[in-house]
This record gives structure tokens, sequence and C-alpha cells, in this order.
């Protein structure tokens, strides 16, 4: 599918409006209708640059992201977890954590879109978290054969979608930091800090 008749700036803005109408109404409301009229493009353009809905939100969802998480490399896995969550602030968070809640169900409902997001979303941040694990490997900081390693993406999500559901609250950085040390790193075989 070609993408090139758009600017660079023109995708983001037509992404941003996406993600802003997922938080206000939903997926099952998102109209491609709606996409169009918010951004002042035609519905042609929509569909002849993404295809369709859940290819648009999927790919909305991942121009969202920072950074590509295989990308950050401090040294170590506990440095490496901590700036990925210094690559987003608590605002940020906040506004993740609504478009997870709003899409949990649609996912469930709607398999083109669990596909798309598979494809275009999930699939490289999980590559980009093996990355990541593969250099702690090498690097001789966690076991190669450790259980834990294939549950760790769940433990990421896991902590998104229960953390506001028991607590009443927004993912935080401070939350998430301290998960990770309390929760992740220990179940990879590394000390929390301070032990």
């Amino acid at each position: 599918m070609t993408r090139s008749r758009l600017t660079p700036e023109r995708e983001a803005e037509l992404y941003n409006a996406v993600l802003d109408l997922l938080r206000e109404v939903g997926y099952d409301a998102l109209t491609m209708d709606a996409v169009a009229a918010r951004t002042r493009s035609s519905k042609a353009t929509l569909y002849r640059q993404w295809g369709s809905k859940p290819e648009l939100v999927a790919m909305s969802l991942r121009h969202s992201k920072p950074v590509d998480i295989s990308q950050i490399d401090t040294g170590s896995l506990r440095g490496d977890f901590h700036e990925m969550v210094a690559q987003s602030d608590d605002c940020q968070m906040e506004r993740d954590t609504a478009l997870v809640r709003g899409l949990s169900r649609a996912v469930h409902e709607n398999d083109d879109l669990l596909q798309a997001l598979r494809e275009l979303f999930i699939e490289p941040e999980i590559t980009g978290l093996d990355t990541m694990l593969q250099r702690a490997i090498a690097r001789g900081e966690i076991a190669a054969d450790n259980p834990a390693l294939k549950y760790l993406s769940h433990m990421l999500v896991g902590a998104f979608v229960a953390h506001p559901l028991i607590n009443d609250e927004p993912m935080t950085q401070d939350f998430l930091r301290d998960y990770l040390d309390a929760v992740m790193l220990p179940a990879l075989g590394l000390p929390a800090p301070g032990v």
C-alpha cells in the first residue's frame, strides 16, 4: 500500500485525529467519515492510504509510540526499562491507558482490528522487547532459559490494564518504574534496587 502522497506532517495530523476520535467516541463509533471530516480529507484518500478502519487505527497507535524500544541500549536491562518509561510522560500514559481500555472490548468483537493490531502494533513492540532482552542475555545479565522471559509482554500489558482497574488511577511513570523494579526484574532473576 503506497503512502507516499502524504507528507509526514499530514500523516501525523491524520493519526492524531484518529486517536483523538478513539478517545472521544470509542472504536465502534469511529467512522472513516468522521476521520475525513475531522482532517478535511476524503474518505477515498483514507481508504487508498490505509485500506480499512482497523489498519488506520493500528497505524495511528504505532505512530503514537515515541521511540522504537529495540533502539534503547543503556548497557543494562534496568537502565533500558527505565529509559523506555522515560520516553513517555504521565499525561501520555494516561491517554494511552484510555486508548487501551477503549480498544479492549472492540478487539474481542472485531477480528480485523485484532489482526491489524497484532501485525502493525503488538508484534513490532514484542520484537523490540525481545531485542532488548537478547542484549541483556548476551551481556550475561539474565539467563536465556529463564521461564519468565516468555511472559514479559503479558506482564507489561497486565500492568497497564490492572493498575487503573485496581487503584482507580491512571498509569504513571513512578508506578511503572516501581513495577519494573519490584516485579519484572526480579522475575528475570535480577535483584530489586537496594537489595
